[in-house]
Formats: C-alpha cells, sequence, structure tokens
C-alpha cells in the first residue's frame, strides 16, 4: 500500500489537481455534464481550499516509492468533520480512500471527537456507507452555480 504523510502548504498545485481529476475521471454517470464541469473547475478557483489546507489536518495518499507525488488525499477540518476526499482516477479502488478515511476517524478520535460528520457526494456515499457511516439526511445544494444532491452522514467513534 502507498504511503500516507501529512499535506504541506507546498502541495496546493498537486491538491487542486486531483481534486479536478477525481471529478473528471469518476463523476462520470453520476452527475451531469454541466454538473461535472462546475465541480471539475471550482478547486482552483476557490481560495477557500488554500485556506481549510492550512486550517485542517490534511492527509495525502502518495504514489509508491516517491511521496512527492499524490495520488488521493483527504481533509479534517474541524476536527470533527471530513471535508474532503479525492482521489485521481488511475489511482482508485486500491484502498487510498479507505485508508485515508480510516486514519482520519482514528486522528478525530485522538483529538477527543466522540462523532464524525461529512457532507457526501455520490461518489464517496458508498464507501462510506461500507466503512459503518450512516446518512443522517439528503439535501439539495447551489454548489459552483449549479445544483447538487449530497448526504449529509455521521459516525461514532465511541
Amino acid at each position: 500500500m502507498a504511503c500516507l504523510r501529512p499535506l504541506r502548504p507546498s502541495d496546493l498545485d498537486q491538491v487542486v489537481a486531483v481534486y479536478r481529476d477525481a471529478v473528471l475521471s469518476q463523476a462520470v454517470g453520476l452527475y451531469t455534464q454541466e454538473q461535472i464541469e462546475a465541480w471539475g473547475e471550482h478547486a482552483g478557483r476557490d481560495p477557500g481550499l488554500r485556506e481549510a489546507l492550512l486550517r485542517g489536518h490534511g492527509l495525502a495518499s502518495c504514489a509508491e516509492n516517491d511521496d512527492t507525488i499524490i495520488e488521493a488525499f483527504a481533509l479534517l477540518e474541524p476536527d470533527d468533520r471530513l471535508s474532503l476526499l479525492y482521489c485521481r482516477g488511475r489511482a482508485s479502488r486500491q484502498g487510498r480512500a479507505r485508508a485515508l478515511v480510516q486514519a482520519l476517524e482514528q486522528e478525530s478520535r485522538r483529538r477527543g471527537c466522540q462523532r464524525i460528520r461529512t457532507e457526501a457526494s455520490q461518489l464517496s456515499r458508498p464507501l462510506l456507507l461500507r466503512l459503518g457511516w450512516r446518512v443522517e439526511s439528503e439535501e439539495t445544494l447551489l454548489f459552483a452555480g449549479v445544483c447538487f444532491s449530497r448526504w449529509r452522514m455521521i459516525k461514532d467513534l465511541v
């Protein structure tokens, strides 16, 4: 399995590239073309992404034998919220997202949280369900000018 390491401020360009690749390579069939385009372009235009990375506890799943190449990443921000989870298409279905989520669940628990929460996309919801998360509710939101459905999910950590 590839290594997990903390995200660094210098990783921002790679994080944006992973985010975009994940959406463009894996959302086909789950989202409309308009949704994919809006979502895929969002990371590069969102100044809040850098701020979240600096505030939160982020992990990168790197290429085997090269921790400078990020294949997937996830972010805990704040301590009780999985706020980002993205994996390049070429690196999907290799256990990277599972490892990232489990590591961040453990970190959230270590920080004293008894429950973790997230807003899951159609991409992440199946994995989170397999990892014992529960759907609290479904919601529709306007994101990057386009309507999306997502699921508020939780998992007890105690």
